[in-house]
């Protein structure tokens, strides 16, 4: 089992909790196909809505990778992200700078969004932990 972090506006989120899915990196297939059922991801949201400027700043939900399928879904004629199906289990806001100390994927303490440059990243477990226990209860 591996532990992922997904960076996406909360916007985003919010729709693939709703239909159950996970897109990363623009909805490129790549970064998907390293994850495999059963890993757990994480999403930070740096930005409440995807074309806004309010700053969010915060984790926005926990998942379950659900099966191995990689599914491409046709947006537009010139948009066809591929997505993973995912049982979602824990949505809220959770913010990140309580965290910044503790979380060791930070390495960089004083320049910590640079861990989150690449839109997904693998993480150890327990910093997946230090997220998931600061989650509200099921919402």
């Amino acid at each position: 089992m591996k532990y992922w972090i997904l960076v996406a506006s909360k916007d985003h989120v919010m729709r693939g909790v709703t239909l159950g899915f996970a897109q990363a990196g623009h909805g490129k297939r790549s970064g998907l196909a390293r994850m495999h059922k059963g890993d757990m991801i994480v999403y930070y949201s740096p930005k409440v809505q995807s074309e806004g400027n309010e700053i969010l700043h915060a984790f926005t939900a926990i998942g379950e990778i659900a099966d191995d399928e990689i599914s491409p879904v046709e947006e537009s004629p010139d948009f066809k992200p591929f997505r993973r199906t995912v049982r979602y289990m824990k949505t809220g806001e959770v913010r990140i700078q309580p965290l910044i100390q503790d979380l060791t994927f930070i390495g960089n303490k004083k320049s910590w969004g640079y861990a989150f440059r690449f839109g997904l990243l693998e993480i150890p477990k327990e910093d997946f932990d230090r997220i998931a226990e600061k989650f509200p209860s099921l919402s």
